[in-house]
């Protein structure tokens, strides 16, 4: 996706942090990926010359999906304060279901996306259309606006290294002991990483980690709450402050 995926949380972390929003490397709005095919070190690369380039040393660093996994890599990379991986991609064994069963799942909805009968922004007015269109990233995918499905769906049409990043043969390595407190905050009904297989892989690989569940909330809980996002970050970074929905 791209950094639109977290408007709706972005503005209850200002509240607390200075936000540094980052679209990956070969994503739609990032930089072009000199080489192919990409991996995962290259996206991790790409953020530490941005941290670099902004003098930042060991910010606090949240990520979803594949960000959630490159979090995990820039803390192993000692260049994280702390670190919140929401549904983190990597917590497989690279070619076994715990990766494939995902990667299905993935095509899918790119197939959907771009097989769309009807012009996409005709499309996504429908709220049935944006909850089928979306069923298998989130549970309510009609809560985003027409315009927000739109551009969800041209991220995803639009993000060239995708076949990639499908193929890596990458995954997270054991990390214990942690260099930083991380926090695996798990979405409870993930169809794309299912908490019941892909957590428990990421919970024996990170031990140490803090390990809490999203209820009612699929792979990119931005969409379906993002009030529960902002808290889990925030929680990871220590504040404890209340946080009030604020609903699309």
């Amino acid at each position: 996706m791209s950094v639109r995926v977290w408007d709706d949380v972005r503005p209850m972390l200002e509240l607390h942090h200075e936000i540094v929003a980052l679209t990956t490397l070969g994503h739609r709005g990032g930089a072009a990926a000199k080489r192919r095919p990409v991996t995962v070190r290259d996206l991790v690369d790409d953020v530490e010359r941005a941290l670099d380039a902004r003098g930042l040393e060991r910010p606090h660093v949240a990520g979803n999906s594949l960000g959630g996994w490159m979090a995990i890599e820039l803390a192993r990379r000692g260049r994280a304060r702390t670190v919140c991986a929401l549904s983190p991609a990597g917590s497989w064994t690279a070619g076994t279901a715990e990766q494939t069963a995902g990667v299905r799942k993935i095509r899918r909805a790119f197939r959907l996306a771009r097989l769309s009968p009807l012009p996409t922004t005709v499309l996504m007015r429908s709220a049935l259309a944006r909850r089928l269109t979306l069923r298998d990233v989130a549970c309510h995918g009609d809560r985003l606006t027409p315009a927000q499905a739109v551009e969800a769906t041209r991220d995803l049409l639009g993000c060239p290294v995708l076949d990639d990043l499908l193929r890596t043969e990458e995954e997270i390595a054991p990390l214990d002991p942690l260099p930083c407190p991380i926090t695996l905050a798990w979405s409870g009904d993930d169809a794309i990483l299912p908490v019941a297989v892909n957590g428990a892989v990421a919970r024996a690989r990170l031990p140490q980690a803090r390990f809490e569940i999203l209820p009612g909330v699929g792979h990119v809980p931005m969409i379906d709450d993002p009030a529960s996002v902002a808290r889990a970050i925030l929680r990871a970074t220590g504040v404890t402050a209340p946080i009030t929905a604020n609903p699309l």
